[in-house]
């Protein structure tokens, strides 16, 4: 099996977007202004044991221990709230509209961009244009969780029945990491995703290609994966558009990721594996032993083995 990440390492300290810049220059001044206040009590006490004369306590008290903390709390509260990023009910009218549902233990995506009206679902992988604010609609399906990609921004709660909004303005494009970053059960610490932003033309060609079904060609249509799929049942769970309809209203398969065109992600098991042809089959075939107590039982054993190597080798075809 293979590393799925080799993108910049999950770090706040590493500005993707504006706000994740503006975290850092309040990082920076919180270590800068605590380093002077630290020095500044060192070098207090070294005089200290200079003077013979005893220091006036009531003066020590009332400067250092009310009037310097009160001024710097309140200097630090009005930095600190003109560099936190705006909270918005509502997007602004340029932002792209990004809803990412937290489930045990993957990440369902859905896209909606109003200015091409497009609308498609995902998983497991966020794609985004740079200069563009997005508008994350947050929520989760099962437990709480939490959406957190260090370099782009702060992280944001996702609890059962509400809905959380965080806007986000990537500036620089590349590829990023993301995480649960609350305990959600067995395989919290493989609940990853990864973030790719790119240039605007990148991104329209990408978006264009996902918001269609599966190509109806010869070579898919008549591969024996896709019927090995449909016969173990596979569609139960997933949805592939152009040949299995979604379960639910709205586009959304029932209990697992989307996967009409998983074959295109950059990762595998919320960026648990590099998707290779060889982590696809090993996924499906190994499921449990990969990551235990996941909600897709482990295909060998329970799938003829011709069948399991057909539906992995079908899915890789899925761009």
């Amino acid at each position: 099996m293979t590393s799925p990440h080799t993108g910049t390492p999950q770090s706040a300290l590493h500005a993707g977007g504006e706000q994740s810049a503006s975290f850092i220059e309040l990082t920076t001044a919180l270590v800068v202004g605590g380093s002077v206040i630290f020095l500044g009590v060192m070098l207090l006490l070294a005089l200290s044991f200079k003077r013979q004369r005893k220091p006036n306590a009531r003066l020590w008290l009332l400067g250092g221990g009310i009037a310097m903390p009160m001024v710097v709390l309140t200097v630090l509260f009005f930095y600190s709230e003109w560099l936190r990023p705006a909270w918005r009910p509502i997007p602004p009218a340029d932002a792209l509209v990004v809803t990412v549902t937290g489930r045990m233990w993957w990440w369902d995506v859905s896209y909606h961009d109003p200015t091409s009206g497009l609308r498609f679902a995902t998983a497991n992988e966020i794609r985004l244009p740079v200069g563009r604010p997005v508008y994350f609609a947050l929520a989760s399906e099962d437990v709480i969780h939490s959406f957190w990609v260090p370099a782009l921004g702060g992280k944001m709660d996702m609890v059962p029945g509400r809905l959380q909004h965080l806007l986000l303005t990537p500036r620089t494009t590349g590829r990023w990491r993301g995480q649960c970053a609350e305990f959600c059960g067995a395989q919290h610490a493989l609940m990853a995703l990864d973030v790719v932003v790119s240039p605007h033309h990148e991104f329209d060609a990408w978006a264009q290609a996902q918001a269609r079904p599966i190509a109806r060609s010869d070579a898919l249509l008549s591969h024996p994966g896709r019927a090995a799929f449909l016969e173990n049942r596979c569609n139960f769970c997933h949805t592939v558009r152009g040949v299995s309809d979604a379960l639910e209203p709205g586009g959304r398969a029932r209990l697992g990721p989307d996967l009409t065109h998983v074959g295109s992600r950059l990762s595998l098991a919320a960026a648990t594996l590099a998707n290779t042809p060889d982590n696809m089959a090993h996924w499906i075939g190994h499921t449990q032993d990969i990551k235990p107590e996941a909600r897709m039982p482990s295909g060998a054993g329970r799938v003829p083995p011709q069948d399991l190597e057909d539906i992995a080798a079908w899915l890789s075809l899925l761009k």
